[in-house]
């Protein structure tokens, strides 16, 4: 060999030594050989590995809480869309929306203009007994200004919220009185409704508004449909448009009511949930009244369970649009911590067999939109059904599974009246400021008033087709003749509605007045 080329191998074999020194140095440093876990039996076995080293070896302390927080969404994001995990704070707001009740000062109000202005007073409530009223601007809740601040209205509810005895102090500026008028406030327990409306549409026509499957819904809607009963009522209009369900046993024990003996209402079945069926037993008080059922894409969960039950046993017809499309049952687990989860753990079927659930991916949120992009909001033929899942009612109409309950009638969604002056007026919502600024002129008057036709009078005398106009005119937003013509019938309905509101009648006044431009209802009493 030559002594150049000796001198390279040279070299060669001194790196070759020096780095098997290295990872012999490495090796020893890190404890020798490579180290390898044999991951135990069970499904979760490796998830459950990687926690427990880390939490044994990890190089600095570890927020154990927090990355729990950070790591349950996660999992059960992975599950399906429904199935969630609730932190505290969550979980007592969901909770309480169903519950039929909250503690607090007993109040509903608006946001304009970056204050709060209280648009309702609940009869018996804290506030009404510690002489706050419908009108008043809220100042400061205790220390925390939240007048023109930018407080979102969320954080305005939860400074308001708080445990029953306790007190809290309200500051507000009340119309004709100089200064800020303050009013300590003991927190009570505040009733919160799921029957939004219940009143008579004719001599023999009732109507019943349902927002949600709550604790008290069921007594609620007996005291509502008894009350109506007395005023005549032979045929029921029930409204669960928008209506995202809540309780099963509220929508089973509401079915029961319409249904025969025998009758089946829903029946549920799961991976380790045997079939479970759900019969009625003939002694509901419903069951001589005609029924129709309004229903949209945002009718949900429970309420399609009613929906479907009342369809498949031909109890009913459903009019409106295709519904959400939810047909997993969640159940409640509730940790120590005041955080739970909501899991998913059967199909509910109807009883014909259909399953609604509709398909679960990427898109799942998107889906809404999907059905107003290719048409299906305004046309029926736009619909996609799959002959595969083809079912019969117990009458022979075919009915169809795999994406929500598509109602007998199918009523599009109303384009008529929509004009590019509408549109703006929307989503500025110039209706509702214009509508607060009418009834902050006249409190006092309002206040007054507790029956339709005294309402009715007083808003004739109101010239609220030249004071809107005017109203968005400063604002920027002028209406053509054209846009008058195709929406101002509308516009005038809503601005009634949303004064009406704004009475000690409250949705007493609204729904009546906003629904003579419906024309699902329209179409439920044409064909009734």
């Amino acid at each position: 060999m030559e002594p150049a080329n000796q001198k390279r191998w040279t070299a060669i074999g001194w790196c070759v030594v020096i780095v098997l020194l290295l990872v012999t140095l490495g090796q020893l440093w890190f404890g020798g050989k490579k180290k390898t876990v044999t991951i135990p039996d069970g499904d979760w076995a490796k998830l459950m590995l990687v926690l427990e080293t880390v939490g044994r070896d990890y190089v600095d302390d570890i927020d154990q809480k927090a990355v729990t927080e950070e790591i349950l969404p996660g999992i059960m994001a992975q599950l399906d869309p429904h199935s969630v995990y609730l932190p505290p704070v969550e979980l007592q707001e969901a909770e309480e929306d169903l519950q039929g009740g909250f503690d607090g000062i007993g109040i509903q109000f608006t946001v304009p203009n970056d204050t709060a202005v209280v648009s309702q007073v609940i009869a018996g409530g804290p506030s009404e007994k510690a002489g706050l009223l419908s009108g008043d601007r809220i100042l400061q809740v205790d220390d925390r200004v939240i007048a023109g601040t930018h407080t979102p209205q969320d954080s305005m509810v939860r400074l308001m919220k708080g445990k029953r005895g306790t007190k809290v102090q309200i500051h507000v500026k009340r119309d004709g009185v100089a200064e800020p008028i303050i009013f300590p406030i003991v927190r009570d327990v505040i009733p919160v409704n799921s029957v939004d409306v219940a009143y008579m549409l004719n001599d023999t026509t009732g109507y019943i508004k349902l927002s949600k499957f709550a604790r008290t819904t069921y007594l609620e809607f007996l005291k509502a449909a008894l009350s109506l009963r007395e005023q005549g009522m032979r045929r029921l209009v029930f409204d669960l448009r928008d209506n995202t369900g809540g309780y099963l046993d509220q929508a089973l024990m509401l079915s029961n009511e319409f249904l025969e003996k025998g009758d089946l209402i829903v029946y549920m079945e799961g991976r380790n949930r045997p079939r479970n069926d759900v019969y009625a037993d003939g002694r509901g008080s419903c069951r001589d009244i005609a029924l129709a059922v309004l229903i949209n894409e945002g009718s949900a969960s429970s309420s399609e369970i009613f929906a479907g039950a009342m369809q498949d046993n031909d109890r009913a017809t459903l009019y409106g649009l295709r519904s959400f499309g939810k047909g997993l049952v969640q159940e409640p687990l509730f940790f120590s911590d005041g955080s739970g989860i909501r899991l998913t753990v059967a199909r509910y079927h109807t009883p014909s067999g259909r399953c609604i659930q509709k398909p679960y991916g990427e898109d799942y949120g998107y889906d809404i939109y999907e059905r107003y992009l290719h048409g299906e909001m305004t046309s029926v033929d736009s619909i996609k059904v799959n002959d595969s899942l083809k079912f019969e009612t117990r009458a022979g109409r075919t009915v169809y599974g795999g994406g929500g309950i598509i109602p007998d009638v199918f009523v599009p969604l109303d384009t008529t009246r929509y004009s590019d002056y509408l549109g703006t007026c929307n989503r500025q919502s110039l209706q509702v400021k214009y509508a607060n600024q009418v009834s902050d002129r006249n409190r006092a008057a309002l206040r007054e008033i507790r029956d339709l036709p005294t309402l009715n009078r007083f808003l004739d005398g109101l010239k609220l087709k030249e004071g809107f106009i005017a109203f968005t005119t400063a604002q920027g937003v002028v209406p053509s003749a054209e846009d008058w013509a195709v929406s101002g019938e509308l516009i005038l309905v809503q601005l009634r509605a949303l004064i009406g509101r704004n009475t000690p009648m409250n949705d007493d006044a609204f729904y009546p007045i906003y629904l003579t431009t419906d024309n699902v209802l329209e179409a439920a009493l044409k064909n009734g």
